[in-house]
């Protein structure tokens, strides 16, 4: 048992040290740039009265839910995601699963809104879709994608985060570590000029 576990961890952390990072035109990003340009597109939304709005399926939803509240509640930053039962099984009655986020982002989105895009695989249909809704409403795009490099939805990102592994547990580890660290960073950026600010 112990080995297993040991291995466990040694996975994850290796998966988080090969995290790939790429901007939006497929150039690659080192990892403080990547989460710099995360971060300002995150509060150049949030000083302009925008939001961020997450997106994903399965775990990928309960990381979407996860993340609007504490973009909210801890970064002070207004978040929403799109993950109401209510809502999923209205608009997949009406317009087929693939356009459940779609939808409701045509209803959301404002130009400079921040969307996070969540897919282990990249390739779920409804989360390409909402993806384009995005870019046609001039919302920034922030994907976190795993499993196939090729996969579509890195491609699409202003900053793209790719985990290089495929199983879905680290995955999914990983990319709520990932995207805490936006708001872990929003804070300690703000306790830093709250100390400069008293002293």
């Amino acid at each position: 048992m112990k080995k297993l576990i040991d291995s466990h961890f040694q996975d994850l952390y290796a998966a988080l040290e090969n995290v790939q990072y790429t901007g939006r035109q497929g150039e690659l990003l080192d990892r403080a740039e990547a989460y710099e340009r995360t971060l300002r597109l995150a509060l150049e939304a949030t000083d302009r009265g925008g939001k961020q709005m997450f997106i994903g399926n399965g775990g990928s939803a309960a990381i979407a839910s996860h993340m609007a509240i504490d973009f909210t509640k801890n970064g002070g930053m207004p978040a929403m995601c799109f993950n109401d039962g209510a809502a999923l099984t209205c608009l997949s009655n009406d317009f087929g699963y693939e356009e459940v986020f779609a939808h409701q982002l045509r209803a959301h989105a404002r130009k400079g809104d921040v969307l996070f895009a969540i897919s282990s695989s990249g390739s779920s249909e409804n989360i390409l879709r909402a993806v384009a809704v995005a870019r046609a409403c001039e919302c920034a795009v922030i994907t976190m994608t795993g499993f196939k490099p090729g996969n579509n939805l890195r491609a699409l990102g202003d900053v793209n985060f790719y985990l290089p592994v495929s199983d879905y547990g680290l995955v999914e580890v990983g990319h709520t570590a990932m995207i805490h660290a936006v708001v872990d960073l929003k804070m300690a950026s703000s306790l830093a000029v709250g100390a400069r600010i008293s002293e």
